[in-house]
């Protein structure tokens, strides 16, 4: 499996609609979708899947963006769009919680319609956002892979089904760390991310009064063991929208080529964060987008859009 930060051809992005959970505030979550194509554009192309109902006109002023009508019944592409270029696991929306049978359909008619390629369908539940890589090494939580609402399999099963799809030598298996406001049983990608092959950037907690502490305490002790360098990138103070926590997690960037997009959240972490990175990776351009509206429906920039390589 290609670590994210191998060359992409296209980033996909699936656009968020009046008959998705986003219509009560369907123009914040366009405008910010239109702020984080801009930032793609910039270094990649995008691929915009879109409603038929949509309107694309500010999004048909940008350079370096294709479009493709596919009617969705959500936009976290992440979970549901086609994993290591051409792999087609079963997508169940988390365990059953919400509607999936567009989404679930969306590969093969996007493979066979648009990109014309072979497309490898694979009867295993498995979301993007639930597993990482450096190439070699896979992580995932067990909190999720092994959760009864997926494959209800053996860890060992499980394992073997990862390697021998993924073609990846190791599976790391994290048992700790959650964020609250986030449906997804502890994606991994909330969490913790390579961003080169020996190094893990994590959520952090320095809060001891924040519900979120002890779990990211548990995960940062959990992370020490490990053979990998460790970046840690500490969550922002707790943000509300209608009563509810939001999911904030920083772990959620985007590797675009030359260019790693990094979610803010109109928090003095956010350049902290963005600091830490660029150190770590002072050949990327950290750019930053504002993920407040996104994290609304519990996800964030990562969950929103899906890497497609180009073939080596």
């Amino acid at each position: 499996m290609r670590a994210e930060w191998q060359k992409c051809e296209y980033i996909l992005l699936a656009l968020p609609h009046k008959d998705s959970d986003w219509s009560p505030y369907l123009n914040e979550i366009l405008n910010s979708y239109l702020e984080f194509a801009k930032a793609i554009a910039n270094h990649c192309k995008v691929l915009l899947v879109h409603h038929e109902s949509a309107n694309l006109d500010e999004f048909k002023k940008l350079n370096n963006i294709e479009f493709y009508c596919f009617n969705t019944n959500d936009t976290w592409i992440r979970d549901f769009g086609p994993i290591d270029n051409n792999l087609d696991f079963v997508f169940n929306a988390w365990g059953n919680k919400f509607s999936s049978n567009l989404d679930n359909a969306f590969n093969e008619n996007l493979f066979k319609n648009y990109l014309k390629k072979d497309l490898n369908k694979i009867d295993f539940i498995l979301e993007g956002g639930s597993i990482d890589t450096n190439g070699k090494v896979l992580l995932t939580t067990t909190e999720c892979l092994l959760n009864d609402n997926r494959n209800q399999q053996s860890k060992e099963e499980i394992e073997n089904t990862l390697k021998k799809y993924l073609k990846v030598q190791e599976v790391l298996w994290l048992e700790n760390g959650v964020i609250i406001g986030d449906d997804t049983d502890s994606h991994v990608d909330t969490l913790a991310r390579f961003i080169d092959e020996n190094t893990i950037a994590y959520s952090s907690c320095e809060d001891e009064n924040d519900e979120n502490y002890a779990s990211l305490k548990a995960l940062e002790d959990e992370l020490k063991k490990t053979k990998y360098n460790l970046i840690s990138l500490p969550i922002p103070s707790p943000k509300h929208y209608n009563g509810k926590r939001l999911g904030c997690t920083y772990a959620n960037f985007v590797f675009v080529n030359d260019a790693l997009i990094m979610p803010c959240y109109d928090d003095k972490n956010d350049e902290l964060v963005r600091q830490k990175l660029q150190k770590a990776l002072p050949n990327h351009k950290i750019i930053l987008v504002n993920a407040l509206v996104f994290v609304r429906q519990n996800g964030s920039l990562h969950c929103s859009c899906m890497n497609i390589f180009k073939e080596d």
